[in-house]
């Protein structure tokens, strides 16, 4: 049995899921079968600007884990200053810290947005599979624990940023690029990171205005850090990572200590 969202048809979604998550990733059909049932699993697509859930409700839980499979990518807003704080892209996973799983029943936080920055295709996981397999599958139970980890070091990379333009984007790109390494998503054959990342989503993060995100990105660019972008495709706002660990230098930096940044 398949479920359609939109347009898009996933014949088998437990399939979709062993190829196609960090969560599920090379596992074995005998260790998934026992305890995901085709379904149950739902398919469906999420647009932008639609909320999806609440983070950190007190004692409200989520009925599914969801897994991004193509589009995204979800952003997390924090309530008191609408500031992103988390970003999941395919492969990953969100969620979890509305289920009451592992360390989802310990972890706090204000009330938190969570919806899709741009249109999003996910296969929503029933809290009971995600139960069972954390119970039986030590593989997937460490996975799912080290999702719990990448958020908390994500956030402790923004926490890390100052109010200097260079290292605060460079913080970002760092966090983001510490994520996707640890998920293996990235990086490519080339060692080259590539996100889908607006403008308004680092801005959104790192506390600045648009204008001065577009200098920083030059400047990352003209410095060789980052490549231009050639996509052409309507609706990619792409950066492209060339130099990762060089950017520790920028994360690192204090003010005057970066010779491209014209403003000290």
């Amino acid at each position: 049995m398949t479920r359609r969202s939109g347009q898009k048809l996933v014949a088998d979604p437990i399939a979709a899921l062993s190829q196609g998550s960090f969560l599920f990733r090379q596992l074995e059909p005998e260790d998934l079968h026992p305890h995901l049932n085709p379904d149950q699993l739902i398919i469906e697509k999420l647009y932008s600007n639609r909320p999806i859930h609440t983070a950190f409700r007190p004692h409200v839980w989520l009925d599914y884990l969801y897994v991004i499979m193509d589009g995204g990518p979800i952003i997390m807003r924090s309530t008191p200053l609408d500031r992103v704080i988390a970003m999941t892209y395919p492969a990953g996973c969100f969620g979890m810290r509305s289920l009451p799983v592992g360390f989802g029943t310990v972890a706090q936080g204000f009330p938190s947005l969570v919806e899709a920055y741009k249109t999003t295709d996910v296969i929503k996981v029933p809290i009971v599979a995600v139960k069972a397999l954390y119970a039986a599958n030590p593989t997937f139970q460490q996975r799912y624990d080290l999702l719990f980890e990448l958020r908390e070091k994500f956030q402790y990379h923004l926490l890390n940023c100052s109010t200097y333009p260079p290292q605060a984007v460079a913080s970002l790109l760092r966090a983001l690029v510490y994520q996707e390494r640890s998920l293996g998503n990235q990086p490519g054959s080339t060692g080259e990171y590539h996100f889908d990342l607006p403008i308004d989503l680092i801005a959104r993060a790192c506390q600045l205005n648009h204008r001065t995100v577009e200098q920083v990105l030059k400047g990352l660019t003209k410095a060789g850090y980052l490549k231009a972008s050639k996509s052409v495709d309507h609706g990619v706002d792409e950066v492209h990572i060339i130099d990762p660990e060089g950017l520790k230098e920028v994360y690192g930096a204090t003010r005057d200590k970066v010779s491209w940044w014209p403003l000290k």
